[in-house]
Order: structure tokens, then C-alpha cells, then sequence
């Protein structure tokens, strides 16, 4: 039978995942369970709520007994998924952003395919900013020394277990250059899903000041948003937990408020009444200024990244050209939020939807099936 024809009901399908703990890169595995509800999904580390998410289909091994602790055993995770095996499988998607997950053992008889959310990022492009700022805490001095001490040979074994998957996917054409600059391999692109559903009927009303919204770690870089917004004066809602919080707090002026504990429910409503959206990360794709997108809101970002997909000059937000408080509040200054169509943008943001993203990997697995 043909591929393009047939049936993914019958494959044998294994999914593979680095760990499950919550963001942007479970999403995707959350699409794949739905295309495949019977296949195993495979990962290093799965908390209890994920577990119960994904219908208890979730296969862990040893590196499960040592929750947090295995950030830091890098070896041991490559160890364990090398040791998979999964040579009798039809399938194999691995989902990877940190590097082991693609390294399982296939079959010659084996479609390996690999979505990929990054080439890792403290072996890669961001490995300077990971020295600096590892996010360990107390505990940023250990891991600054061991990536020092193992970049070199850990940059070598990834590149080497690159190779295994035949096919890359990449979330974005940013990452779609960094595995063909970092691996010297082709991939595709297909975005990662986005719950563009639920911000269908935010409110379209007065919209004023801004939001930036997403986990508060260092390497969000939302400080340079409340910066921004210092120097201009204008308000700015920061939504979101994380270890940075505390620091945006103590640089926040008058016109930064921290809104807190808001629900799902509340959360389009918080979009839909602002001007824009500020993303200052450089990121491999962003799911929130999607997010934002969906409920009608321009977004402000910086030029680089996964924002090259989505923000479009003029019609679904404006660029800054470098990553400091300075050139954003340029940005912010010049922003007219009145010649922004605010349902065409919502509407742009459909394609983004989990349903086209299960469409987009129908299509390409039938394309490549052995």
C-alpha cells in the first residue's frame, strides 16, 4: 500500500519525549497521544499531573526516583535513552529540545522522525547565556563548572546521536536554520500547536497599556519589558510565575503591576484589553505572543527567533531590532495601536491551531513511512 494511503491506525508507534513537566514542547506531545492514544510515551522524568493527562501511557525508568536532580544527570539521561530499543516499532516520534530523546535505538524496518524545539541550547547557540545565567539558583556555580567541563564532549555525542532520526520537524524556520547550521541536517516545518480556541470570544473593546505574560525565568528576558515601560511611564501587566519574578518586582516603577493567580478563564480578557503584547525572549517559537495573537492582540517582539513566523510589520505587530530596554521603548513609542485589525489577527492565528498542526503531521509521516 501506498504511504500516502495508509492507515496510521495499524502502525506500531513509540513516542519519546526528553521529560513532562509542563510548557510549549508537551504540548506537542499532547497532539501526538491524540493522534496515537495507543502508543507508549517515553521519558525520563513525567509528573504525577502529566501522567494522569496522557491516559497513564507514560513509560519512565530509574532517572524517575530522582525528580529535580535530573537536570543535572546528563549522563545518566543519555545513557537511558540510549538504552532504548525500538526496533520492532513501525514509528518512532521523538520530541526533542534537550538532545536525548533522539538518540533511542530504531530498527532498519523503522521510521524514526524527530520534532525538534531546539538543537540543545546549552551546547549550541545559547551556550554563553548559560554560562552566565545557568537558572540553578544557589546551584548556578556547580552547573557553570560541569557545562564547562563536558560541553566539549557532550557537543560531539550530540552531534553523533543527531544522525539517528531520518527526518527532522522543525517548530520553526529559525530552528529549521539552527538544526541545518548545528547538524547538518534538512528538516520541515510545522509550528507547534496552540490553543488558539479558547481566546475566540475575548472581548473586543478599549484596549489599554500592555502585557507580557509567560513563565518569569531569567532567560525570558520580560526585564527588559518592565524597563521599557519604566522609562516610558506606561503601563505594563506582567503575567506569569517564576524564579524571576522577585528580581522584575524590585525593578518595577509605579506603572508595572503583577497580576496574580489568573485563571484560564480570565486570561483572554487580559489579552484582548491591551494594546500590545511585549515578547522580549529570543525563542525558539512563543507560544504566549500566540496566544496573544489569538485574542486579537498586536504583538511588539524582538526580531529574532521563532517571532519571524508570526509577527507580521503592520499587521500583527511591529520589531525591535536588539534586545534592550532602549530599542524596545523606540518600539513602544512609535506603536499605533489604532490601524491594527484586531479579528484579522485573531484570525491569522487559526492556522496555529492543534488541529492543523495533527494535519501537518498526518500528512508528512504518510509522506516518509518506510
Amino acid at each position: 500500500m501506498p504511504a500516502k494511503n495508509r492507515d496510521l491506525s495499524t502502525l506500531k508507534v513509540a513516542i519519546v519525549h526528553d521529560w513532562l513537566v509542563g510548557g510549549g514542547a508537551e504540548r506537542v506531545v499532547v497532539e501526538l497521544h491524540k493522534m496515537f492514544p495507543d502508543a507508549p510515551i517515553y521519558t525520563s522524568y513525567c509528573t504525577p499531573e502529566w501522567r494522569k493527562q496522557l491516559d497513564n501511557k507514560v513509560v519512565t525508568g530509574w532517572l524517575q526516583h530522582f525528580g529535580r536532580l535530573r537536570k543535572f544527570m546528563v549522563i545518566g539521561r543519555i545513557r537511558w535513552f540510549k538504552s532504548l530499543d525500538f526496533s520492532d516499532y513501525d514509528l518512532v516520534i521523538s520530541s526533542s529540545g534537550n538532545g536525548e530523546a533522539f538518540s533511542v535505538q530504531t530498527g532498519e524496518n523503522t521510521t524514526h522522525i524527530c520534532y525538534c524545539h531546539t538543537p540543545t541550547h546549552y551546547y549550541w547557540r545559547h551556550y554563553d547565556q548559560y554560562v552566565e545565567r545557568p537558572g540553578f539558583g544557589v546551584l548556578d556555580p556547580l552547573a557553570r563548572l560541569g557545562l564547562k567541563l563536558l560541553v566539549g564532549p557532550l557537543r560531539k555525542w550530540d552531534l553523533r546521536a543527531s544522525k539517528r532520526p531520518q527526518f527532522y520537524i522543525a517548530n520553526s524556520n529559525h530552528i529549521k536554520a539552527d538544526i541545518k547550521k548545528y547538524y547538518g541536517r534538512d528538516a520541515v516545518v510545522i509550528h507547534p500547536p496552540v490553543d488558539v480556541e479558547r481566546f475566540k470570544d475575548a472581548p473586543q473593546g478599549d484596549r489599554h497599556g500592555f502585557v507580557a505574560m509567560g513563565r518569569q525565568a531569567a532567560a525570558k528576558r520580560n526585564d527588559i519589558a518592565v524597563r521599557a515601560c519604566n522609562k516610558l511611564g506606561v503601563p505594563l501587566k506582567v503575567i506569569g510565575r517564576g524564579p524571576d519574578l522577585p528580581r522584575l518586582k524590585g525593578i518595577a516603577g509605579p506603572t508595572i503591576t503583577f497580576p496574580e493567580n489568573v485563571s484560564d478563564a480570565e486570561m483572554p480578557a487580559q489579552l484582548a484589553t491591551a494594546e500590545a503584547f511585549l515578547f522580549a525572549s529570543f525563542d525558539d517559537f512563543g507560544i504566549s505572543p500566540v496566544e496573544g495573537l489569538a485574542a486579537g492582540t498586536p504583538v511588539i517582539a524582538y526580531k529574532a527567533g521563532g517571532a519571524l513566523d508570526y509577527v507580521v510589520p503592520g499587521k500583527t505587530g511591529e520589531f525591535y531590532t536588539e534586545q534592550t530596554a532602549e530599542s524596545m521603548a523606540e518600539a513602544i513609542k512609535k506603536f499605533d495601536g489604532s490601524k491594527y485589525d484586531h479579528k484579522a489577527i485573531q484570525t491569522f492565528a487559526k492556522q496555529f491551531s492543534p488541529e492543523n498542526f495533527r494535519k501537518n503531521m498526518e500528512a508528512f509521516i504518510k509522506t516518509v513511512l518506510k
